[in-house]
């Protein structure tokens, strides 16, 4: 696999454009991208010290030319956090995520009736599923992997073409951040390299640059007896460990919302304690 800092420098780089977006003041040319001397001079550098950077025939820069970089690709915190991680500067511990599922979230799972929540490891394999979640999908997804159910099939949710190019570009863009902070971690890269062999899509959109997974989005899905529900996905972390809630919910009084409680009906209350 070709070494994710050369790749990140080149993807961050040639993102930009036309250029004289953020380094050289406003000025634009035609060609889009970054030029190699306006991001070295950004970040006070040399052009050939950042041409064998993004080619890989230099590695283990110091922390302040990685500050520097950053700061001259207009990167934002996250991906400052993962070009740090690919330069080497990561902390050694954590190469493989934890994926405890705490009694807290077993029960939010159990108590949560009336809304869908999935929890996803990092991976993006589900791990677990809240009764109404595995009914809106209408079989039991827990085992399988999100990810694969897109690039792969059979999916779950209906997309626009141009709303299937957003979201493949951030399952890639997030496993690729997810691989630089557990580059250890055998799930994450049995994902990683079975869907690169698998999808030309997923290949090819492995190698540009990596993004954060939005905390907000909306998605429609087709139930065989509920019909077209239109929802609005929600992620945050789990404390303790790396797995994440996507919680799905509709808006009050809307049909999406009506929706989902008439799949709610044939899901059992949860037992009082």
């Amino acid at each position: 696999m070709e070494p994710d800092l050369a790749t990140c420098l080149r993807a961050w780089r040639d993102r930009h454009g036309p250029a004289g977006d953020v380094a050289s003041g406003g000025r634009r040319r035609r060609a889009p991208g970054l030029r190699r001397e306006e991001v070295a001079t950004a970040a006070g550098i040399s052009v050939n010290y950042l041409m064998r950077l993004e080619q890989g025939r230099a590695s283990a820069p110091s922390p302040s030319v990685v500050s520097a970089l950053a700061r001259a690709l207009a990167l934002d915190p996250v991906e400052t956090a993962h070009l740090h991680r690919v330069a080497g500067h990561a902390d050694g511990t954590g190469r493989v995520a934890v994926r405890t599922i705490t009694p807290s979230v077993q029960r939010i799972l159990t108590r949560f009736r009336d809304v869908p929540v999935l929890v996803l490891d990092p991976a993006w394999e589900i791990v677990a599923a809240s009764p109404l979640a595995r009914a809106l999908l209408a079989e039991d997804a827990v085992g399988e992997n999100a990810a694969r159910n897109h690039f792969v099939g059979p999916q779950w949710v209906e997309r626009s073409a141009e709303a299937a190019e957003k979201y493949e570009r951030e399952i890639v863009g997030d496993l690729r951040l997810a691989l630089g902070r557990f580059p250890d971690d055998p799930g994450l890269l049995a994902v990683v390299a079975e869907l690169r062999a698998a999808s030309e899509r997923f290949e090819e959109l492995w190698g540009h640059a990596p993004a954060a997974l939005p905390a907000t989005a909306r998605k429609t899905f087709t139930h065989p007896t509920a019909g077209t529900v239109t929802v609005d996905c929600d992620v945050t972390g789990v404390l303790d460990s790396d797995l994440r809630l996507v919680v799905w919910t509709a808006v009050p009084g809307s049909a999406d919302a009506a929706s989902l409680a008439s799949l709610a009906g044939g899901v059992p209350r949860p037992l009082e304690v």
